[in-house]
């Protein structure tokens, strides 16, 4: 084995000396390519898909314990999550957080415009950093334990259309039960998620606003949201709750009802599943050509070395040493193309991740720029894969060793 890479590394280094047929240098670049292709497919899926769900969980959390829908007024039933419940949550490793919430529908309205919205009511614990991150202008809504407070944070879609800015007051008609109640808020902030189907319609209130409005009490609301440390256990754990507490009813007598993300966004959460297919035919594809140029680099080898190989021959050297030296000669070729790939893709994303060059229609890609995020054990499994496909495919040029008589290389040398 140590024979069989010494003369390797010296026929490496020969064409190291020497000018290098096109053909290394193209199977070398096809290699780095292929590589960096494949690694910036990668960062910008996973990244466009985190980027993505990212969103749909600032809105709705991973879970949701809710009360059933009142249809007539496609409402929630308030429910009350009793200590037994919230300290199961609470002990469990997957659950970051949890927050008391309501939704109410309800009309915003000035002197001349109208728009129709969900009101999401929130507690001062509830996690704002979502929100935070999005506004366009003012603050978040100053909530407070002890007292009701007023504003309100509207998204730039509805602002826009109502004609309204940050300070200014706003009138909101609640309708329920064939009864009108009427609140005024004030502007706090407003924020812009790019993400159309919320962003249109949703605002965000003091959630003593809505018990007020509804009637409730204090320790009724619409949905116990569940933040979960990883997106991935949110199908499983939403499973899992749902048995937990099925036909579990409130101190009211209200049942309880599981949701997860991917419930309410099916559409979209199948849309970013389908991204993977993409990802695998790019990977397969770039593995494909890049495995073709460095056939062909190694062909071009071994027609070069013919009179090394018809020597090596005559010396007693068998088949299988001579093809496991090109092999090795080869690996040094995909290795030079792997460095060069990672360094090129890695650069291309570190590039786009802080300066954002390529754009995106937020519209309809709920993002204003391409997405990069790297997953270092993809990106290393992505590594691995790619040099063992490699090194399976250039096997298949050296069957053409065999075929060399050393006799007939050596008379015409």
């Amino acid at each position: 084995m140590i024979l069989e890479k010494y003369i390797a590394k010296k026929i490496n280094s020969e064409g190291n000396q020497k000018k290098k047929s096109p053909a290394v240098k193209i199977a070398t670049i096809g290699v780095a390519l292929g590589v960096a292709t494949m690694i910036l497919a990668l960062a910008i899926v996973v990244g466009f898909k985190n980027r993505v769900a990212e969103k749909a969980i600032g809105f709705a959390s991973h879970v949701r314990i809710t009360g059933i829908t009142d249809q007539l007024y496609t409402n929630s039933l308030p429910i009350a999550v009793d200590d037994s419940i919230c300290n199961m949550l609470q002990i469990s490793p997957k659950v970051e957080s949890i927050a008391k919430s309501a939704e109410q529908s309800a009309v915003l309205k000035t002197d001349t415009e109208f728009s129709g919205v969900i009101l999401k009511g929130i507690e001062c614990y509830y996690d704002s950093s979502f929100f935070s991150n999005s506004l366009v202008s003012g603050h978040f809504p100053a909530l407070s334990d002890s007292t009701t407070s007023n504003d309100i944070l509207l998204s730039e879609s509805i602002a826009s259309k109502l004609q309204l800015n940050v300070g200014e007051n706003i009138l909101c008609y609640f309708i329920n039960k064939e009864k009108v109640k009427v609140r005024k808020f004030n502007i706090s902030g407003i924020y812009n998620t790019n993400f159309v189907e919320y962003d249109s319609f949703y605002a965000l209130c003091d959630l003593k606003v809505l018990q007020s409005v509804n009637n409730w009490e204090t320790d009724q609301y619409t949905s116990l949201e569940v933040k979960l440390k990883k997106f991935d256990d949110t199908k499983l754990f939403a499973k899992e709750l749902r048995y937990s507490i099925i036909g579990d009813t409130d101190k009211y007598g209200n049942s309880y009802f599981v949701e997860s993300a991917l419930d309410l966004n099916p559409q979209l959460f199948n849309w970013l599943n389908l991204l993977d297919m993409n990802v695998w035919i790019i990977i397969v594809l770039m593995s494909l050509v890049a495995g073709f140029t460095i056939i062909s680099g190694v062909l071009i080898i071994i027609l070069e070395k013919t009179s090394t190989i018809g020597t090596l021959k005559a010396l007693g050297a068998t088949d299988k040493f001579i093809r496991r030296t090109f092999i090795h000669l080869a690996s040094y070729l995909i290795l030079k193309g792997l460095l060069y790939g990672n360094l090129i893709g890695l650069s291309l994303c570190t590039i786009q991740h802080f300066f954002g060059i390529l754009k995106l229609d937020a519209s309809t890609y709920y993002i204003s720029e391409v997405p990069i995020e790297l997953n270092w054990w993809l990106l290393l499994l992505l590594n691995l894969g790619a040099l063992i496909v490699l090194l399976l495919m250039v096997t298949i040029p050296t069957h053409i060793i065999s075929k060399i008589k050393p006799a007939e290389t050596i008379r015409y040398e």
